[in-house]
């Protein structure tokens, strides 16, 4: 029987692998993944790509896989080195005829497939898993996929057409035949990664791996049957249940977003369809959006000026931005999710707007910054979604809507109005009254005595809206417009 590699990537699961069925009914599949050298080298901005939350949960990920496939009768090959080398080596080695692989989306990922395709001695087969919907089931070619999320939904809404997710095989027959060693799980503090503990006052206890993945998509819709109050619930940023909490696995493919629907057309059929079943769908548009604008722009949206090619005189003031990165800016509800995000690699995407708008529009910090900074922290990062919500966070990307930003202090008492939220991140608030734990710097000296504890909060280190006033009339001299009035988003 034919030997053929499956090259696994971002898609550490064995249910809903098209390339991985495909093989076993080809011949004798022998999964493989290469533990790339350059996934452990810095970013442009000098910290590293995999940060400690995120190598936790893929490491997790990788033995989780293991453990699926020894269950079905063969193991995972582990080798450390470029796929551009590994593969054509395991090739030579193990006889086999073909490799068979899902293509990825973003610049770096592609350009390491063409590397692979180049120094095989056989055939490469690329499948297509990384979406809800496969690009050949689109209303239009990815070529002109529309520059509004809006057009793109109301076109792909009109014909829907989700591909049913596949099985995973019961049986993947064949390793006894083979005469190699599958290669050890890789050790983190070898690649000079120390995980840091667990804290305590995480939102969800994240694991990684398909097992976790599947075991939440079935507490989340059917066990706690949360499913029914997404839409209400979606911003809260103290529940495990306020959300789905799927991000991670999807963005390992430890679950697929088409597993994802197949759960939420059946609650529908069962149990009830509503806005909420509406909308989770609705985010998962958003995330094949983002994907497939940077499938049609490639590099174009990692540059500065984005993708509406809008140079800003962004700043990268290091001062500044450490004190993002640290929750060190005196506003809690961004200091909050700056902590939150160090000591759990995750933060809810009410908290993602706020800081990222808080950065661009309030600090004029170059928006790439923090994009980075969430690809080394993020343990649900992925290049298409975080670069196309940060280019639209920044006002050069998707959808932007001109010089939107939030008004972080309505924001703060919209969403944590008794201030629960940031009195978990930030001790030295914890015993401030609800009516002014959003505005500490207000607090009267003998007021700051008998609340502020566990240290000084520091004041403000920009006025929220004159910085934005400011910023705006560099946007509009950006795009050649006159200064507008200030407004704020919500």
């Amino acid at each position: 029987m034919a030997r053929i590699l499956v090259w696994f990537r971002n898609d550490l699961r064995v249910h809903d692998r098209e390339p991985l069925v495909a093989a076993v009914q080809q011949g004798i599949a022998i999964p493989v993944y290469c533990v790339d050298p350059r996934q452990f080298e810095n970013t442009a901005f000098g910290w590293p790509r995999l940060g400690p939350h995120r190598a936790r949960f893929w490491r997790e990920s990788l033995a989780d896989l293991r453990s699926h496939l020894q269950s079905r009768g063969t193991d995972l090959l582990i080798r450390v080195g470029t796929p551009e080398t590994v593969l054509p080596a395991l090739v030579q080695e193990l006889g086999a005829e073909r490799v068979l692989a899902e293509s990825e989306i973003a610049t770096e990922e592609r350009a390491i497939e063409r590397a692979v395709a180049a120094a095989l001695p056989c055939p490469i087969q690329w499948f297509w898993g990384r979406t809800l919907l496969h690009p050949e089931d689109l209303p239009m070619d990815v070529s002109r996929l529309p520059e509004l999320f809006t057009s793109f939904r109301k076109e792909v809404e009109a014909s829907w057409t989700v591909r049913s997710p596949l099985p995973a095989p019961a049986r993947i027959p064949g390793w006894d035949t083979l005469t190699v060693e599958p290669g050890p799980l890789p050790n983190l503090e070898d690649w000079g990664i120390a995980v840091p503990p667990v804290d305590d006052r995480r939102v969800y206890p994240f694991v990684g791996g398909e097992t976790a993945g599947l075991a939440r998509l079935q507490e989340y819709i059917w066990e706690r049957d949360r499913l029914r109050c997404y839409k209400e619930t979606r911003n809260g940023m103290v529940n495990a249940d306020d959300s789905s909490k799927l991000s991670p696995w999807l963005a390992l493919g430890c679950v697929s977003s088409r597993q994802v629907w197949q759960e939420v057309q059946r609650y529908e059929a069962e149990r009830v369809a509503n806005d909420s079943t509406y909308w989770l769908i609705f985010e998962l548009l958003w995330r094949d959006y983002f994907a497939f604008i940077a499938r049609k722009h490639g590099s174009k949206i990692f540059r500065r000026e984005g993708l509406l090619g809008i140079d800003l005189p962004w700043s990268q003031d290091a001062g500044l931005f450490q004190r993002w990165c640290n929750g060190e800016t005196g506003y809690p509800l961004v200091d909050a999710n700056m902590k939150e995000l160090q000591a759990t690699g995750f933060i809810s995407n009410r908290g993602r707007q706020n800081v990222a708008s808080f950065l661009t529009k309030n600090l004029n910090i170059d928006w790439r910054m923090g994009a980075a900074w969430f690809e080394s922290w993020l343990i649900d990062y992925n290049p298409c979604s975080n670069y196309g919500n940060w280019t639209y966070a920044a006002g050069v990307g998707n959808d932007a809507r001109g010089f939107r930003f939030f008004n972080i202090l309505k924001q703060s008492q919209d969403y944590d109005p008794d201030g629960t939220y940031v009195k978990r991140w930030l001790p030295a608030l914890a015993e401030l009254p609800s009516h002014k734990v959003h505005t500490p710097w207000q607090l009267l000296p003998v007021e700051r005595q008998r609340w502020l504890t566990h240290g000084v909060y520091p004041s403000p280190i920009v006025d929220l809206g004159e910085s934005a006033h400011q910023n705006e009339a560099l946007y509009q001299k950006a795009v050649g417009k006159a200064p507008k009035p200030r407004r704020s988003r919500r």
